[in-house]
Parts: structure tokens; C-alpha cells; sequence
């Protein structure tokens, strides 16, 4: 995993999305790194609980990833949001208690990722935002 950083603290593990720079966005390698540290925790026998968070001060997650996003083709962009999919709905029914550790804004796929989690912990500075986009509307939630 290159872009998530996994700390055992005796029985709970600890993930931290591990990209400040782009405020923790959600990329092809990020979604793969999540990916494998669901299976990493349900392999430990020893991990009774997930938090996961952002590094940095300014987001927990800030969505998906545009720069990558705008070199997709629009098979290449349906497969990455199947993907993110399959991802959270693996993390939603992981088998330990999960935590969302909000830290700054989550928007997009970052509120997502949190309501992936069975709890969400949130600092003063959290906020979240989620875009959907229905055939008849379009709809933007502010969840503060």
C-alpha cells in the first residue's frame, strides 16, 4: 500500500489516506490500497476494530481524484466509479467495527468512504458534501 498507512495500536488498526497534497483524493491506486487493507484487516485475527482518517488538517478525503478522472474514457471513468463501489461496499461489510475519523472536509466519494464506515467521529473542522446526479435532477446534500 503507497497511499494508505496502516498502524496496529494493540487490537485496533489505524488507516491514514496518505495524500495532503491533492487533500487525500481518491485515485486508481488509493481505491486499490483501501482494497487490499480490507483484506489485510480481515486476515488479522488480532484487529478488532478499523479507523480510518486523512493526513493533514484540511480533508479527510476530498473525492475523487479530477486529474486523473479527465484522462478517462468514459468506459475507463464507469469502470473506476464500479470500482470505488465494490471498494466501500467491501469496507461496509467488513466484519469489525469501522470508524470514520473525520478530519476535515469529505466530499464526493470522501462522504462516501465515511458512510462506507459504521460510525463516523467528526472534528469541528469537518464538513461533507455529496453530488448525486439523477436522469431527471440533479442534487447537491450538505451534511453539516
Amino acid at each position: 500500500m503507497t497511499n494508505v498507512l496502516l498502524e496496529k495500536k494493540g487490537h485496533i488498526a489505524v488507516a491514514t489516506i496518505n495524500r495532503p497534497k491533492a487533500l487525500n483524493a481518491l485515485n486508481s491506486q488509493v481505491l486499490e490500497d483501501i482494497d487490499q487493507l480490507v483484506e489485510q484487516v480481515k486476515a488479522d485475527d488480532e484487529i478488532r476494530a478499523l479507523v480510518i482518517t486523512g493526513s493533514g488538517e484540511k480533508a479527510f478525503v476530498a473525492g475523487a481524484d479530477i486529474g486523473e478522472m479527465s484522462t478517462l474514457t468514459k468506459a475507463e471513468g464507469e469502470a473506476f466509479g464500479k470500482k470505488g463501489n465494490a471498494v466501500f461496499r467491501k469496507l461496509e461489510t467488513l466484519p469489525v467495527p469501522t470508524i470514520a475519523a473525520v478530519n476535515g472536509f469529505a466530499l464526493g466519494g470522501g462522504c462516501e468512504l465515511s458512510m462506507s464506515c459504521d460510525i463516523r467521529i467528526c472534528a469541528d473542522t469537518a464538513v461533507f458534501f455529496r453530488y448525486i446526479n439523477t436522469h431527471k435532477s440533479q442534487i447537491c446534500n450538505f451534511l453539516n
